[in-house]
């Protein structure tokens, strides 16, 4: 999952798909200040190739992210002067401080694979938050709002690229299943690679709970997040 020819073409696919990173950050950023006007820095969880945290890094003084996928953390350290992004997993990481707003975007919190995984993340997020900080989690869907064999396809072209992507997605076992092959068309050839995404189809209630247990009080924002809502959570005092 996340390997290193898809780091090398994540930045460009999304841009092509009309991904808006800034917008997304800045939506974040509101809902935090919100809730923690004074709020002055930040760790997303599961940056990928860190284009949220870089948006973040224009509305925050301090910024850093954790991911999980080498190659991703390869791509993101090179936009970003110093020791920002960390390789780290999202159930167990260990920054040695804590942060005034914790995020983590883009349904990254579905790939905990049991609740169990769900509630060491939350209690790892919980852990690097300083008191009247705010979590801001963009959940995978929910069980009942998946759609079984959705079918997604997309072709872009940008910086001399020619990508094709095209996504099937079907429920494993209480989990979504996508399947995603990339084409790369580049003036020296055309290369083809696949890779497997499994997340977990948490109830909305399974969610609430795992924020309850995890000691913080959550507010869930429906239809924003391209549908799947977002996450606005205080730790209890």
């Amino acid at each position: 999952m996340y390997g290193r020819e898809f780091a090398e073409i994540y930045d460009l696919l999304h841009h092509g798909r009309g991904k808006d990173y800034h917008a997304e950050a800045a939506f974040v950023a509101d809902l935090i200040r919100a809730r923690a006007p004074h709020a002055k820095s930040l760790v997303d969880i599961a940056c990928a190739t860190g284009a949220h945290l870089v948006a973040f890094a224009g509305l925050f003084d301090e910024v850093a992210g954790v991911e999980i996928s080498e190659p991703m953390v390869q791509v993101a350290r090179k936009k970003f002067d110093g020791e920002v992004v960390h390789l780290g997993d999202m159930r167990d990481f260990a920054l040695g401080r804590r942060f005034d707003a914790v995020t983590c975007m883009f349904g990254s919190i579905g790939h905990t694979m049991s609740e169990a995984e769900l509630d060491a993340a939350l209690t790892c997020f919980a852990d690097h938050l300083n008191p009247g900080g705010v979590l801001v989690v963009d959940p995978w869907w929910f069980a009942e709002t998946f759609t079984e064999g959705y079918i997604a396809g997309d072709v872009v072209e940008v910086e001399g690229l020619t990508v094709a992507r095209v996504s099937h997605a079907t429920r494993v076992s209480g989990k979504s299943r996508m399947e995603v092959h990339y084409t790369v068309a580049r003036p020296e050839g055309i290369t083809h690679f696949a890779e497997t995404y499994l997340a977990s189809l948490y109830t909305r209630q399974q969610y609430e709970d795992a924020f309850a247990r995890a000691g913080f009080t959550a507010e869930y924002l429906p239809g924003v997040q391209n549908g799947r809502g977002a996450f606005v959570a205080a730790r209890k005092s």
